[in-house]
């Protein structure tokens, strides 16, 4: 394999061509031409790939745009650029070559001109065949623009920027000469999220697209004087924000919460904007998760994911539609239209629901649901006619489409989406729908062929395991290239995060499983109870149960691998849930296990109550299994055990929940005498959902112990390892540990 330098001038010298200047140039980041030795995948391939994004199809349907994202280990960053092809996937071109990331590009109503964001500001620039034309700035939004979604005829645009949270106060805000001081103050919880201090909000904006500069001072809050999030961290985006046909109003999704409410509740409703006259009306205010609200093409309905206990992040995730009226009666009465008719879509199918999308041919919703083990694609009309659309059979992850196109003659319609496997990241493909049977596709783009063609390729299998209580398990396993029953092999156990998640046939750039299988590994994924794609019961098993069955399903996962004749060692590592599961598994294996990997892991509960930051995720998960609940003004204990501060807290430490308390008396804390296997620790310290502390924790007690062990800590890094130097040295460690105890 080539150097790191020399691939990097590789692609300096290959992608100067068509560069705007030498700024650029030397900037620019562009495909990777790596030589692999031996058809054996490394970190550096890895973080060879090209990553294909946000797709989207031109007015007329005869192109689409998407962004790919290139990684240069040298400069330590990424760099994301603009694409065209076909919709088979012929004439691909590449159509900027810019130093600095283009992002959100979409295209002009008439196909003319491509607008996008660059360095968080708005531009324009026009389009002629396979050529972008000279880019015009259209924003000075001092605080940047992260997302926008134009309006259908372009008049206005809708854009997410952030404002100043006065909750949290910095020095300066206070004392101007104190610019140099750094400290933060607050008296409410929420001053944190995820990976950041609180000192800003996002908030959402509508602007008129007229030929005047975008500037806040001729933008309009949908908020006003509300002091909430929109669209709500820490994950959330436009998609949270939809237009309406006409162009007048604007559905979103927002937590109307602040402080110790908004930690503690997950109740976001749905609301509706007008533009014209400036009045918000609730559509639905009540439950838990009501996000991604959709306009059906025709303006009569709106669609979006509902969750029905407050609370409660891991409820099913229902498709809720409504009606929508000019005029008449209802909750919309005097606001030009009225909502009516809320009902639930595909209830028959016992699956999490996401991923919304309109076909304008019937006016059904197409969306994406894990089932089994992998991620389908699902339709369902608004007589709530569920149909299946990809095969039980795939081997593939799919996600939903970008675009749907419809044949006026036969009625066939062509889904524009795109999936993966355990075996490539995301490509673009393109799905044939009939009026009966699957979906037949075929992949569009080849982004990293280039890289494949060099690999060996690994081979996966699903298996079904027994649990302790008789239920059956489905579980991937993930075998090296050009397995030999007759060798024998070290194995890896993955165990899961979330701890609602699932193991699919997902890439990930972070845990890539493929690599693991070609450095050798067997790899075993679980569906243990907890995960998402066996229906409501299985998921919400876990919750109150971490240290019960689901640990159980890990350890007959485990011995099921291990007994194998071709597998030798096994190793048990995991991130997040899974970093809990590694500490919690220490001190419950035996000797199944021949040495543990835990990033970002829980490893005290008590502490992690008091430290992390969305507390409806532990009050609920550590055993309170109760819905949301606030009494303002109240302090101290209720007298009921489970409220205190006139907060529902029933998952807490000091709560009398038998389930809250068992969950505290049992963590991994409790049984660090039991261990005795190497174990490698690893966290991020601008980790604030599971504070680095817990890993530190971890490491002590192992030391405390005798038992071998290591810690790495990223002083940059949150709850995952993004920087390209940063990811490169943490696949170096992950692999050298299990070098060291493993072969």
């Amino acid at each position: 394999m080539k150097t790191t330098a020399k691939v990097a001038m590789a692609a300096i010298i290959l992608t100067m061509i068509g560069c705007k200047s030498k700024e650029d140039a030397g900037a620019y980041i562009g495909p990777s031409d790596i030589r692999i030795e031996n058809g054996v995948m490394t970190p550096e391939t890895l973080l060879s790939l090209g990553r294909i994004s946000d797709a989207q199809l031109s007015p007329d349907g005869s192109r689409i745009l998407y962004g790919v994202s290139y990684t240069s280990i040298e400069q330590n960053r990424s760099c994301r650029n603009l694409f065209l092809c076909n919709p088979d996937g012929s004439g691909k071109v590449q159509l900027t070559r810019y130093g600095k990331s283009v992002s959100n590009a979409r295209w002009s109503a008439d196909g003319k001109s491509i607008f996008f964001l660059q360095g968080g500001q708005l531009y324009k620039a026009p389009i002629s065949g396979n050529r972008l034309g000279k880019k015009v700035r259209l924003s000075d939004v001092p605080s940047g623009i992260s997302e926008f979604k134009l309006s259908p005829d372009e008049s206005n645009i809708l854009y997410i920027s952030t404002i100043k949270n006065k909750k949290v106060v910095q020095p300066a805000d206070t004392d101007p000469a104190l610019d140099k001081a750094n400290a933060y103050v607050t008296e409410d919880l929420m001053y944190r999220h995820w990976d950041h201090w609180v000192t800003e909000t996002p908030r959402s904006y509508v602007a008129p697209m007229n030929g005047e500069t975008l500037t806040p001072a001729n933008s309009v809050d949908l908020l006003g004087e509300e002091p909430y999030e929109l669209p709500t961290e820490p994950f959330g985006g436009a998609e949270q924000l939809d237009w309406s046909p006409d162009g007048r109003y604007i559905a979103y999704s927002c937590r109307k919460h602040m402080g110790k409410e908004y930690a503690f509740s997950t109740n976001c409703g749905i609301f509706v904007y007008d533009i014209l006259t400036g009045q918000t009306v609730t559509l639905k205010g009540d439950g838990g998760y009501d996000t991604d609200p959709v306009w059906s093409p025709d303006g009569k309905h709106i669609a979006w994911i509902s969750m029905r206990r407050d609370g409660y992040e891991a409820d099913a995730q229902r498709i809720l539609v409504c009606d929508v009226e000019e005029g008449g009666t209802g909750e919309g009465q005097g606001f030009g239209i009225a909502f009516g008719g809320i009902r639930e879509l595909a209830s028959g199918l016992d699956r999490d629901k996401a991923g919304l999308v309109w076909d304008p041919s019937n006016c059904s919703l197409v969306f994406s649901s894990l089932d089994n083990g992998v991620q389908k694609l699902f339709s369902v009309s608004l007589e709530d006619q569920l149909r299946q659309l990809t095969a039980d059979g795939e081997k593939f992850d799919f996600s939903s489409p970008f675009a749907i196109q419809a044949d006026s003659e036969s009625g066939a319609r062509t889904l524009l989406a795109d999936n993966c496997s355990l075996n490539r990241p995301a490509e673009l493909i393109s799905l044939s729908i009939g009026d009966e049977g699957f979906a037949t596709w075929k992949q569009i783009t080849d982004e990293n062929g280039h890289i494949f063609s060099q690999l060996e390729e690994p081979v996966s299998e699903s298996v079904t395991v027994k649990t302790v209580d008789g239920k059956d398990m489905q579980c991937w396993v993930l075998y090296p290239p050009a397995f030999d029953s007759t060798k024998v092999y070290p194995a890896i156990e993955i165990v899961l995060g979330g701890p609602q998640g699932t193991n699919s046939q997902g890439w990930s750039y972070r845990w890539c499983y493929r690599m693991m299988a070609q450095q050798g590994y067997i790899v075993m994924m679980p569906n243990r109870r907890g995960t998402t794609a066996f229906g409501q019961e299985w998921k919400e098993q876990i919750s109150g149960d971490y240290s019960g069955l689901n640990m159980q399903d890990y350890l007959s996962a485990g011995r099921w691998i291990k007994s194998k004749p071709y597998v030798g060692t096994l190793a048990c590592v995991g991130a997040s849930y899974g970093g809990y599961s590694a500490y919690m598994l220490e001190g419950l294996h035996g000797d199944l296990y021949d040495c543990f990997i835990a990033h970002a892991g829980i490893f005290n509960e008590k502490q992690m109550w008091y430290t992390t930051e969305e507390s409806w995720f532990a009050n609920w998960d550590g055993g309170g299994l109760t819905e949301y609940a606030y009494e303002e003004g109240r302090m101290g204990p209720a007298g009921d055990g489970i409220t205190f501060g006139g907060m529902q807290q029933a998952g807490a430490p000091y709560a009398s929940t038998p389930k809250a308390q068992h969950h505290y008396a049992s963590d991994p804390s409790c049984n660090v005498t039991k261990w005795h296997t190497p174990i490698l620790c690893i966290h991020g310290m601008m980790d604030f959902r599971i504070p680095y502390e817990q890993g530190m924790a971890a490491f002590n007690a192992a030391q405390m112990m005798g038992v071998p062990s290591r810690l790495v800590i990223f002083p940059e890094e949150n709850h995952w390892i993004i920087q390209p130097q940063n990811a490169l040295f943490w696949h170096r460690e992950f692999f050298g540990w299990l070098e060291r105890w493993m072969k």
